[in-house]
């Protein structure tokens, strides 16, 4: 009698990621996507970045004029929608693209922006909740004691708080020093900054000093305008602490200056 031959399992199916750059890093810190690109493809993804992508929309969606983000958005859709997944190393655009789309456009784009939310992560939640990045053989980065700073649109709209702490945990073998109230906004807030720069000075100032009080030498941080805002902050006041991107921490990307700390 002929056995039958074992059915071998199919291997697992590389993930299709376009990667979301952002303006603030294409234009401030294209570090962050460089190192987003390293880990997703460490995660086993296929990885591209589609380079005719533009703003999300979302400064000109936050004053109100929908008129002028809604063609941002449906550019980006365009962009976008045949990957399998769309990853944003920002909780505010990743926010924008996932919860503000379905509610700025109408009719079919209104359907394809449902579409393309169901398939979009901001990066840390994407790498410890999807891909389920590991360090494998790597050995772990070493790295500086690090706090972190869970910014207002990850945290509250994305519900990111232990992935990135995780993430730390697993590539680098590094618990965070955690800040007093670290839920507390940092003062940035779009166009809040400018709007209210008494108010917002006031919350940045507070936020870098609960950062200083931890005694770690870098604070993180998943979006980039909220660490621009501390990190211009520190330098005015003169303190040493390093301001970084996770992406860059995750890496290993510890070469580069910190932000705010490059040639003026």
């Amino acid at each position: 009698m002929t056995t039958p031959p074992t059915e071998q399992p199919s291997p697992p199916r590389t993930l299709r990621v376009s990667l979301f750059v952002t303006c603030l890093a294409d234009l401030f810190r294209p570090s962050v996507a460089f190192a987003s690109i390293k880990l997703l493809e460490q995660a086993g993804c296929e990885v591209s970045v589609p380079l005719q992508q533009t703003c999300c929309g979302q400064p000109a969606y936050n004053t109100g004029d929908f008129e002028s983000s809604a063609p941002l958005a449906q550019q980006l859709i365009r962009q976008f929608e045949s990957a399998d997944y769309v990853v944003v190393p920002s909780g505010s655009c990743a926010g924008m693209i996932c919860h503000h789309y379905p509610l700025l456009l109408e009719g079919e784009w209104r359907e394809r922006a449902v579409r393309l939310a169901a398939k979009t992560f901001e990066l840390t939640t994407f790498l410890n909740d999807i891909a389920r990045i590991r360090r494998g053989d790597r050995p772990p980065v070493e790295l500086p004691s690090v706090t972190y700073h869970d910014s207002c649109a990850g945290l509250r709209e994305l519900g990111i708080k232990a992935q990135p702490r995780a993430l730390l945990q697993e590539l680098c073998d590094t618990r965070v020093s955690e800040l007093q109230q670290t839920d507390v906004c940092c003062g940035f807030g779009g166009t809040f900054c400018a709007k209210m720069p008494e108010i917002s000075g006031k919350m940045v100032g507070d936020k870098l000093a609960s950062a200083v009080a931890t005694r770690a030498q870098i604070l993180a941080g998943g979006d980039l305008g909220c660490l621009l805002n501390i990190a211009g902050r520190a330098r005015r006041q003169g303190e040493s602490i390093e301001v970084r991107h996770i992406a860059e921490l995750l890496c290993g990307d510890l070469d580069s200056p910190a932000i705010g700390q490059g040639t003026s």
